[in-house]
């Protein structure tokens, strides 16, 4: 769905183009909707998530990276907007028996795979690309859940060289992802999975 936007679209979007800005609301308002509705069930509310979305994309357009995944960007804001929906919706007794009842009738298992795949894909991307010292730590932290002192023996090396080489990995992972709250995301799941 996104292969049609590249880095100039962005570049572009930055100097304030509009005609950028509507393909990549073309491409992606879907998506976004999608993801809301995961959160909420509730169309009307997944659609002003939609335009806030958008909204925030068009306001914070110039702190854009032009380098950055531009689907990723959406993603995050999407998903704040919406369990912050969420949280408002849990505060009313109405609200929130409507929710149940919705959660109850609608699940999408399907989406909710292809979302964390996209995102599981773009990180597996930019692990592959560590050092493979750096890279190998950072599995065995992350995937198989071992310790620092584990690895260390595992690996005949020192715990602080370890820790050395999961600061460096982890650096070098958010200047990548340039977003810090996928830092969190990306934690979540590798404990998740």
């Amino acid at each position: 769905m996104g292969k049609s936007i590249n880095n100039s679209h962005i570049q572009q979007l930055i100097a304030g183009d509009e005609a950028a800005f509507d393909l990549i609301y073309e491409t992606y308002s879907s998506k976004v909707y999608r993801l809301a509705f995961r959160f909420l069930k509730d169309a009307q509310q997944s659609e002003e998530i939609v335009q806030e979305c958008f909204i925030n994309l068009w306001t914070s357009r110039e702190k854009l990276n032009a380098m950055g995944d531009i689907w990723l960007y959406l993603y995050v804001i999407a998903k704040r907007l919406s369990l912050n929906s969420l949280r408002q919706m849990c505060q009313s007794r109405e609200l929130s028996g409507k929710l149940v009842n919705h959660i109850a009738t609608v699940h999408n298992d399907t989406e909710e795979d292809l979302l964390v795949s996209d995102l599981e894909q773009f990180t597996e991307r930019i692990i592959n690309k560590l050092p493979r010292q750096q890279q190998l730590i950072f599995r065995l932290s992350r995937v198989e859940h071992l310790t620092h002192k584990e690895i260390a023996d595992q690996l005949q090396i020192s715990p602080n060289t370890v820790k050395n080489h999961m600061v460096e990995a982890l650096k070098t992972l958010k200047s990548q992802l340039q977003y810090s709250d996928l830092i969190f995301m990306l934690a979540l799941f590798f404990w998740i999975n």
